[in-house]
């Protein structure tokens, strides 16, 4: 028995002394608000005071805290009153997801209790062992500069104006994730649950026999179960694109990668915990694979799918004009070659969740950005109808494409069906890791011409795309890419070509672009190096060049309105001035003797919001109780992008109501519409347009019940539905009406699907209904001793239509530039070699910039509210403009990314620096 203090009290718990600290808290004690990301201290997470100490609890042992004092963050609070750290996370805005939020909650109350007047040093010395994948720290940083500094003062904001639209609402789940309230994948399994270990490949490709089932499972008591393609009653695959489902949930026979699934083992947890994987009775054979899209399209290379001849997934082309003539006839001409790695989604949320029956259903509960995706999967899997399947997503810890796809919810499905008792799995950092989808290496060649006014004549771009061993997203990518390769420019001679190649590595599939940040770095590092070579200024040769409402895209589509790049490129046209004289005065004050260069790049991005081409519709449901609470049911997952905040924005100006008159159901395929999936920058748009038109028509019926006039205000509140018209009230007489099949006395159901056309076979239609735009300028100091390079400020134009709550807009530019700092600098996933958060690196609150932000809101007027995407667009522009400015510091060219010091140093000998 071990004792200790625990937030105020004493507690004594049964438990062995090595236990972790961590497990305890969570298994035991129920106090679930330490998360868990790492197990190994890398993410910081799982943060809690001892004593007078901060520590990781996933290193601490209990029997290390026997007769201590512990705070964890449920211990912040009184139970009543947020403490002023907490209310200032959310009054900032400082959570995203909020996976990290107990960690750095508890790091920052540490610090306040323990340094006076902490300096913005002090503070990223104590962050910096708290990793988050979302927000970019800037606004943590800031909340915990006002608390320390004792210059934040609680402020009621106001939620009750007129238009929702436009204000800095608080995020309506945000009290839930700075208390760790959230419920994440790993957070509430049911009693008796039990957990499953699935067994991988450990060979990039190999042949594999099971033996002797039934006596491993006599050796190991309280082993329940084996699953094998054998027990897949329906379906052995899953994708995620209609005709390229080709992934197999157990591999039968042979695998493709290493970490693919051949089997799992099902039992009680502790007979789990004490599982060894070596002692499970397969065999392998180790076969020849082919790691890169060279020699997997090779004559005679392994071939990976038979259907796909030279392991050629799939192929895109976008082509008008003469690229190849007027590229000869350019008076300026810039050929370049670039690479790029696999790239780490690294959420700080492991892949977790439950299943488990409910006669002839199926329910799993757990963390997901594409809930009616997964359930329509999981029915196909289980030879089940697709309403026999609900998926109730959790808070989703981070998803940035990959958690669009199936991971472990086969698994626990398939063991739940047959066992008919709850199963849980969270997978461990390597496990999430190693097997989940990674954004797509690429090869890229491109050349760009201009004439003597400099303007863009041509460009000529291929680009190949390391897919991995299975389709995923690469479809996808490979059609969005030739789209978006001429960035947003008038370009009327233009050839683009893609190609998806399978390899034996992890499947490559949706990251935070669908290929386009790939495609930026190449294409606007050389259009910089093509300014250059012309003689031009680089923001005037891109604002000469720039689409404009009434000019045609690459594939012929003309917008009459919200075409935004030149009003982003106007706005940091002062930053870009003063930027480029204070460089230049650095240097040539220092001279050649001092090793410390100041750069300054730019780059610009445009990202089509919603799918390439195809239907993308939304729905959502609005209804109104018998009591007159107005219900949204909104099936957007949110995964901190604040989607949940967004919408209810949207709908409570809709129905002219305050924010407050709106109950929230979130997504559960039971209880909402299909809202689509949470990616391709859709959600804000194509949802929010869903929940335009939805909230407009409960309006008007609720208008018309009433019979008042066009100006009245609605509020919904615990005594009634109230009107507000000419400056009386009264309430809504409800009680007469039938309940419809939702159990409402008034309800409405409306769909948005952006209006587009397919592509031809030049690539010529159009793809997307609207852009979203911006420009972001670099300013960074190269050490040409050391090739290291530090970001010094970024300064960001996003064109976003109408900016629904400004204080989200910023989170979101914030953290997508904190991910391309990262692309740009020393994020490179090696299989095998950095699948942990220790050995792969991504930026952590001490690498982040000052950030400069102007919002730009051009609206598109033929979509509703003119709104427009932003999620992915925010990462584009960074990373090119990153390696533009180490160009302009030092001539260096970086083509192989990332621009790690050694490549940085060797680019500068190449020019002789």
């Amino acid at each position: 028995m071990i004792t200790f203090n625990l937030n105020g009290r004493k507690v004594e718990v049964d438990c062995e002394p090595m236990d972790r600290v961590s497990d305890v808290l969570r298994g035991k004690l129920g106090l679930t608000g330490t998360k868990v990301g790492c197990n190994s201290g890398d993410c910081g997470s799982c943060s809690i005071i001892l004593n007078d100490d901060l520590c990781c609890s996933c290193l601490l042992p209990m029997g290390q805290i026997d007769g201590g004092y512990i705070t964890t963050i449920e211990g912040l609070e009184d139970g009543k009153t947020l403490s002023n750290m907490q209310q200032a996370f959310l009054d900032y805005g400082a959570s995203q997801c909020g996976i990290c939020m107990p960690g750095m909650l508890i790091s920052a109350e540490w610090l306040h209790k323990y340094k006076e007047n902490p300096k913005p040093k002090d503070i990223e010395d104590v962050l910096g062992g708290v990793l988050c994948r979302c927000t970019g720290y800037k606004k943590i940083l800031e909340s915990v500069m006002a608390v320390t500094g004792g210059q934040y003062t609680r402020i009621k904001k106001n939620s009750d104006s007129n238009t929702v639209v436009g204000s800095r609402i608080n995020r309506l789940d945000g009290v839930q994730k700075v208390t760790g309230r959230e419920v994440f994948g790993a957070d509430d399994f049911p009693e008796e649950t039990l957990v499953i270990h699935v067994l991988r490949s450990p060979f990039e490709s190999a042949k594999f026999t099971i033996n002797n089932i039934s006596q491993f499972l006599a050796d190991n008591p309280g082993v329940i179960d084996i699953l094998t393609a054998d027990d897949v009653p329906g379906k052995n695959h899953f994708g995620v694109i209609p005709g390229f489902s080709d992934q197999p949930i157990f591999a039968q026979n042979k695998t493709k990668f290493a970490g693919e699934a051949v089997a799992a083992v099902v039992g009680e947890p502790k007979a789990i915990r004490k599982f060894e994987p070596d002692s499970f009775p397969i065999q392998w054979v180790r076969e020849p694979a082919v790691l890169e899209p060279a020699e997997a399209t090779v004559s005679g290379a392994p071939v990976l799918h038979a259907e796909r001849p030279n392991n050629i997934l799939t192929e895109g082309y976008v082509a008008s004009g003469n690229a190849e003539g007027a590229l000869l006839n350019s008076v300026h001409v810039i050929e370049n070659r670039y690479k790029t790695p696999f790239i780490e989604h690294a959420y700080i949320e492991p892949e977790a969740g439950y299943a488990l029956r409910d006669g002839d259903r199926i329910i799993i509960q757990g963390c997901t950005q594409a809930p009616f995706m997964n359930k329509d999967s999981i029915a196909e899997i289980l030879g089940i109808g697709s309403e026999d399947v609900r998926i109730i997503p959790t808070g989703c810890g981070g998803g940035f494409g990959s958690k669009l796809d199936l991971s472990y919810q086969p698994y626990i499905a398939l063991a739940a069906w047959k066992l008919n008792r709850p199963v849980g799995i969270v997978y461990s950092r390597h496990e999430s890791m190693g097997t989940t989808t990674k954004r797509h290496p690429s090869e890229i060649s491109i050349k760009v011409g201009c004439d003597e006014n400099f303007k863009i004549t041509a460009i000529d771009f291929h680009g190949v795309f390391n897919t991995g061993a299975y389709a995923s997203w690469g479809p996808t990518v490979a059609n969005r890419v030739p789209v978006h390769a001429s960035g947003p420019y008038q370009v009327a001679n233009y050839l683009a070509k893609s190609r998806a190649v399978h390899t034996n590595n992890v499947p490559a599939g949706a990251f935070r672009g669908f290929g386009v940040p790939q495609t930026a770095i190449a294409l606007e590092t050389s259009l910089s190096e093509l300014a250059q070579k012309a003689g031009a200024d680089e923001l005037n040769f891109r604002m000469i060049n720039a689409l404009r409402n009434g000019t045609p895209t690459v594939t012929g589509q003309v917008f009459s309105s919200g075409v935004g790049i030149t009003k982003c490129l106007e706005a940091v046209r002062p930053a870009w001035e003063r930027a480029k004289k204070y460089s230049s005065q650095y240097n040539n004050a220092l001279g050649k003797s001092i090793h410390k260069k100041k750069g300054v790049g730019i780059a610009t991005c445009w990202y089509g919001c919603g799918n390439t081409s195809i239907a993308n519709p939304s729905a959502i449901r609005i209804g109104i109780r018998q009591n007159g609470q107005i219900i949204l049911h909104q099936g957007a997952t949110d995964i901190g992008q604040g989607s949940n905040t967004v919408i209810t924005q949207i709908v409570a100006d809709a129905i002219q109501t305050d924010i407050n008159s709106i109950e929230l159901i979130g997504p559960d395929t039971d209880l909402t519409p299909d809202a689509g999936k949470t990616s391709a920058s859709r959600q804000t748009f194509i949802s929010g347009g869903a929940a335009s038109l939805a909230g407009k028509a409960l309006r008007e019926k609720i208008l018309r019940h009433a019979n008042v006039g066009e100006n009245a205000r609605i509020k919904s509140g615990p005594t009634g539905l109230y009107i507000e018209d000419s400056g009386q009230y009264h309430q809504v007489d409800l009680c007469r009406l039938p309940f419809d099949e939702f159990g409402y006395v008034l309800s409405v159901q409306e769909s948005y699907d952006p209006v587009t056309t397919p592509l031809d076979e030049n690539g010529q239609g159009d793809p997307y209904a609207l852009y979203g735009y911006g420009v972001q300028i670099a300013e960074l100091t190269v050490d040409t001793e050391l090739g290291t390079v530090v970001i010094d400020r970024i300064t960001a134009a996003h064109d976003v239509g109408k900016a629904v709550n400004p204080t989200l807009v910023e989170g979101q530019i914030e953290g997508g530039i904190a991910q391309g700092i990262g692309l740009a600098l020393m994020e490179e996933y090696q299989p095998g070699v950095t699948d942990n958060l220790h050995d792969y690196l991504i930026p952590t609150i001490g690498d982040m910039p000052d950030i400069d932000i102007f919002v730009v809101e051009d609206r598109a007027c033929d979509v509703p509210n003119g709104i427009k995407g932003l999620g992915e667009h925010v990462l584009i522009p960074t990373a090119p403009a990153i390696l533009n400015g180490i160009r302009n510091a030092t001539g260096a060219k970086i083509n192989t990314l990332p621009a790690t010091p050694a490549r940085v140093l060797s680019a500068m000998k190449e020019v002789e620096f």
